[in-house]
């Protein structure tokens, strides 16, 4: 699997922020919130593109397993400004930060094998910290249930 390091200039994103395991965002929500945010889309004013992100923020105690404690997933977009965001959304700033970054080919449902590749292999391998969130962005190669979906993975690096 081929990765990069990159650095981002920090950014806000508006969307639909829901507290849920691995197993329950699979299970339905995350349609359910990924049909809701592409019905509102024309409602978000300063939406810069049309490019969906996923963002997992985790907390932050030792013991977390992304694969069972509940965590934060946002559905959302990139936004230039803040102001003008639908009732019922939110607005979270993402700060300036490096990502290892890699792109996962195949089904949505094999994406887990990307993840472990990242946080079980190559942070150790590479002597990186994670920090606590990561995202994917889900542009026109996303077909989850394709064998030829894309999707780019950025895991954010503590500095």
């Amino acid at each position: 699997m081929e990765t990069k390091i990159v650095t981002l200039a920090a950014f806000h994103v508006a969307g639909y922020r829901i507290e849920a395991t691995v197993e329950e965002f699979e299970a339905g929500l995350r349609q359910n919130l990924y049909d809701k945010l592409i019905e509102k889309r024309d409602q978000i004013k300063h939406r810069k593109n049309d490019q969906v992100l996923l963002m997992q923020l985790y907390p932050s105690y030792e013991d977390f397993n992304a694969k069972v404690d509940p965590f934060a997933h946002v559905l959302c977009y990139e936004v230039n400004e803040t102001e003008g965001t639908p009732p019922g959304m939110i607005i979270h700033h993402v700060p300036a930060r490096s990502y290892v970054t890699c792109t996962h080919r195949g089904l949505e449902s094999d994406i887990g094998d990307t993840y472990d590749y990242i946080y079980g292999q190559w942070l150790e391998d590479a002597g990186y910290t994670p920090e606590c969130y990561d995202f994917e962005i889900w542009d026109e190669r996303y077909q989850p249930d394709s064998v030829n979906n894309e999707i780019d993975v950025y895991v954010a690096l503590q500095s």
